[in-house]
């Protein structure tokens, strides 16, 4: 109904905006954190200003939207990270790893056996797959990594175009137009 794609309305602009609404809560009970789901998808992924929140065009467009979503929850993090410095909120993207967690349920049936084997050799159980998710919610001293990506519970460089500023500062307004905020009240400012 809206236009926009269904990875991308999940995977970002739905935790966006949850967000947006609870950051005066989080501020007001630091310090505290938020922790993104991200993944090391967002390495193919390409955020494209004048077609934000569409699906890309392409054979394997359901592959990219997902790897754009994920590169968008790294960039929410570096921003957000930026906009609430000095408010002891901290914020963390992380890769939780690949976790079995019906990633295929859609898959046609004629593709399963080809992916199944993949999961069952592959792919974390979902208790390992919270491993690094909630590290970065309680481990103490991460504070002055606000913003930055994590993987197998360590601090990891992300994928260039997930460490570009002005891409952050550009997702950031986009979203919160996409999502009724208008780039007016309701986000904290550098």
């Amino acid at each position: 109904e809206d236009g926009f794609s269904l990875s991308f309305q999940v995977n970002h602009l739905g935790h966006f905006l949850l967000t947006q609404l609870l950051l005066e809560r989080l501020q007001s009970c630091a310090p505290s954190r938020v922790v993104i789901v991200a993944s090391r998808a967002h390495c193919a992924g390409r955020l494209r200003p004048d077609t934000l929140g569409r699906p890309p065009p392409g054979p394997l467009s359901a592959f990219q939207d997902y790897c754009d979503s994920k590169l968008a929850n790294v960039l929410h993090a570096r921003e957000l990270a930026t906009r609430l410095e000095g408010t002891q909120v901290t914020c963390y993207a992380v890769h939780p790893g690949f976790v079995n967690t019906e990633l295929f349920r859609h898959t046609p049936l004629w593709l399963k056996p080809l992916f199944l084997p993949l999961v069952w050799l592959f792919f974390r159980d979902a208790a390992e797959g919270a491993r690094t998710p909630l590290h970065c919610a309680t481990q103490e001293g991460l504070e002055r990594f606000s913003g930055r990506y994590f993987a197998d519970c360590r601090l990891q460089e992300p994928w260039p175009p997930a460490r570009d500023d002005r891409l952050a500062r550009m997702l950031w307004e986009a979203s919160e137009r996409l999502v009724g905020l208008g780039g007016s009240g309701g986000s904290p400012s550098p």
